[in-house]
């Protein structure tokens, strides 16, 4: 890492506003911005074929599916994803490949004039970073997940293959809306006119939220739900496709069982870029499935740290993600539960903790970044739910504190915050 690049990604972090640092201060609530930025660079977003990728819940994830799925198939892939967990360099990537640090150093040279004369956000900046450099490396595809939202992330400037909505939940309410059908319609804002969408589950509340959406804009519209389902039977999974098995045995990378709702999404949107002219056949949807961490490099969905005592961490960190990883810990054996958790400021603290396991054993941490919240304040506030235990602010210090405490047969999680995991030091 030279001195130079260090000195770029401090010059990102602190000159311009970012969400995950400070919060809804950073938001711009237009796309001028992009728009101008991606003018300047010569509009290289339409230079290349895309995927869209938005929701509540599990976007990460699918992108990193699809674009598995696709380097399997033997297209050139990008892979625009956030918030980064390690480094600067995981949100921009060509066939699972980090961008180069002498891109991002040379980028940011030839455009901070422009910067200086625009004061973009640091996302509306990365997008356009990520946008040029698929096109300077004439990548087949890209898969873009969306930061937050959809019809005014600074994403929303492309004209996907196909769009991909995973789920709607509560999460933002303060900026999507305090409705799900609100939060839905922010989603739907990524439906382009006569391009499909695939919505990976069909929830009631929503479901014409996005009929509506599609209707308006001439796009076929798929719930994937309706047509895909994924079973786990001793260990293996089995994707069914109109009722009967279409993939069995499957050995996911990914072995949450949140993905089960995730993969539906996933193929259906392969069924679409089929449709479109591709050429996906169904063993490089297992293989893409079976090496998505291998191929993409993807961390912190239910990954296993270590065993004996068990250690996991999962990234989820709203309502429904928190109520996956629950769900996920109870049917892990394990004699006593651990658990590290930190969150950041503008949670929805209080639905959070009232679904926590009360018989677990607690440390709680923060975060080294603004928005963390004070894990003193976290632990006064846990204790109205009934969840009590130890404040050590070091989210690695927790951990160890954990590890001294737990048996052999525990079972110890970490998270409650993206940036909680990004800390922990092997991950």
């Amino acid at each position: 890492m030279t001195r130079e690049y260090v000195e770029t990604i401090k010059f990102l972090y602190h000159a311009l506003p970012m969400f995950q640092r400070i919060g809804p201060a950073a938001l711009k609530k237009d796309l001028t911005n992009t728009i101008r930025i991606c003018e300047y660079l010569g509009n290289p977003q339409g230079k290349f074929r895309a995927i869209h990728v938005a929701g509540t819940n599990g976007k990460g994830s699918s992108s990193h599916m699809l674009a598995s799925i696709l380097l399997e198939a033997g297209y050139c892939t990008g892979l625009y994803t956030s918030p980064h967990l390690k480094s600067f360099t995981e949100r921009i990537r060509v066939n699972g490949a980090e961008v180069e640090q002498d891109f991002v150093v040379d980028f940011v040279k030839r455009t901070k004039d422009m910067i200086d004369d625009l004061h973009p956000s640091f996302f509306e900046i990365t997008v356009g970073m990520a946008f040029e450099y698929f096109e300077k490396r004439k990548v087949d595809i890209a898969v873009i997940e969306v930061g937050l939202g959809g019809r005014l992330d600074s994403t929303n400037i492309i004209a996907p293959e196909v769009s991909l909505i995973t789920n709607i939940g509560w999460d933002h309410k303060d900026l999507l809306g305090d409705t799900l059908e609100s939060i839905a319609g922010e989603k739907a804002g990524i439906i382009k006119k006569g391009r499909p969408v695939v919505v990976s589950e069909e929830q009631e509340e929503v479901v014409h939220v996005f009929k509506d959406y599609a209707l308006e804009l001439g796009s076929e519209i798929t719930f994937a739900s309706r047509r895909y389902k994924v079973f786990e039977s001793d260990g293996k999974w089995t994707i069914e496709k109109d009722g009967s098995a279409w993939i069995a045995n499957l050995c996911p990378a990914l072995s949450g069982r949140y993905q089960m709702r995730n993969i539906p999404g996933v193929v259906a949107v392969v069924d679409a870029l089929n449709k479109r002219g591709f050429a996906i056949e169904k063993d490089h949807v297992r293989a893409g499935i079976q090496n998505v961490v291998i191929n993409t490099g993807l961390k912190g969905r239910w990954q296993v740290l270590q065993s004996k005592p068990l250690v996991v961490c999962d990234t989820g960190h709203n309502v429904e993600g928190i109520r996956e990883v629950i769900a996920q810990l109870e049917s892990t054996p394990h004699d006593r539960l651990h658990m590290v958790l930190g969150f950041v400021k503008d949670k929805d603290l209080s639905t959070i903790l009232s679904i926590l396991p009360r018989r677990a054993s607690y440390y709680f941490c923060q975060a080294n970044i603004p928005r963390a919240l004070d894990a003193q304040i976290l632990c006064a506030k846990a204790s109205e739910f009934g969840l009590h235990g130890e404040v050590i602010p070091d989210v690695n210090n927790a951990r160890k504190r954990a590890l001294e405490i737990a048996s052999s047969n525990d079972l110890i999680f970490i998270g409650g915050s993206t940036f909680v995991v990004a800390e922990i030091e092997e991950l």
